[in-house]
């Protein structure tokens, strides 16, 4: 059996501005297929790969944005041409890990234009009479598209285990199906980034209680939030198991240590880097006389 993976230790010191290491983030934080995972082995607070402090962190951030704008134009662009390479962006976590705030600060640095955000709810009557997945195909990403999921099809292991919304029975194929599901969209040229926002406990209470106590948040709070807490070794177990019989070669798991919010973002940021330069879109060739068509403006 697999041992529990430990968190990474810190690196060396470092020039200010410069992540810890060199190695890729996506190596850093993966979670690899086939361990056995324990959550409360992650440092929450941890910054693996990161800028040195909060500062650095934000600005490192910011000019993130130039390469991820270039990037997600030249794959828009080539899907003009017939490429149907796209890439789908899972963010999960409990309440409070930043979902929404990483829709707001990292995917903001894109053109909405090219995006699909969806926020995944409770199911509707309409979804509940439909397998699981079929309200997840609907909001996919078309070709040259990003899509962002604000939770997704791991809510049908992870509050329907915790709750007990289905037999035990049907919750255990689900994860087969799940993989099966995931391997389908990598084979039609779909990227798939599943990032996992990791908050403490503590954390998470300092949250709830930061929208306890500003009335502007209010909108935010769920008195429901209170009794979720309540099982929360049940979802960190459910989120183990998910971790674990989901991280596959072609959609690993990513684990982002979520309690500073500045690493959230950059980590997330990085991650969409390194995804988008590792499928290297490029601008199509024009399929008409450039040369001519100059001519032609010019002589009029």
């Amino acid at each position: 059996m697999a041992k529990s993976r430990k968190p990474k230790k810190p690196g060396k010191a470092r020039g200010a501005g410069e992540p810890e290491t060199t190695a890729r983030l996506s190596d850093l934080l993966r979670i690899p297929e086939g361990d056995r995972i324990s959550l409360a082995s992650y440092d929450a607070r941890a910054t693996p790969g990161g800028p040195p402090g909060k500062a650095e962190g934000l600005l490192a951030t910011a000019r993130l944005g130039e390469r991820l704008g270039d990037l997600q134009e030249r794959l828009y662009a080539a899907s003009t041409q017939g490429d149907r390479r796209r890439l789908l962006l899972v963010l999960q976590g409990m309440d409070t890990s930043g979902k929404g705030g990483t829709v707001k600060h990292v995917i903001g640095l894109f053109n909405p234009s090219g995006c699909r955000i969806t926020a995944f709810k409770a199911p509707t009557p309409e979804e509940l009479d439909h397998p699981f997945l079929w309200r997840i195909t609907k909001a996919l990403p078309r070709p040259g598209e990003i899509a962002i999921f604000d939770r997704s099809h791991y809510e049908d292991v992870l509050i329907a285990r915790v709750r007990e919304l289905v037999p035990r029975s049907q919750l255990g194929r689900r994860y087969g199906q799940i993989n099966r599901f995931e391997q389908s969209l990598a084979d039609d040229g779909v990227t798939v980034l599943k990032c996992f926002l990791h908050v403490s406990y503590e954390e998470q209470r300092g949250r709830l209680l930061e929208r306890l106590d500003n009335p502007e948040k209010h909108w935010k709070f769920n008195p429901g939030d209170i009794a979720e807490r309540a099982l929360w070794p049940a979802y960190q177990e459910a989120y183990e198991l998910a971790l674990e019989r989901c991280s596959t070669p072609s959609a690993p798991w990513y684990l982002i240590p979520a309690d500073r919010k500045w690493y959230r973002n950059w980590a997330i940021s990085t991650l969409l880097l390194e995804h988008l330069e590792a499928l290297g879109p490029r601008y199509p060739e024009a399929d008409f006389d450039v040369a001519e068509c100059r001519r032609q403006l010019l002589a009029g």
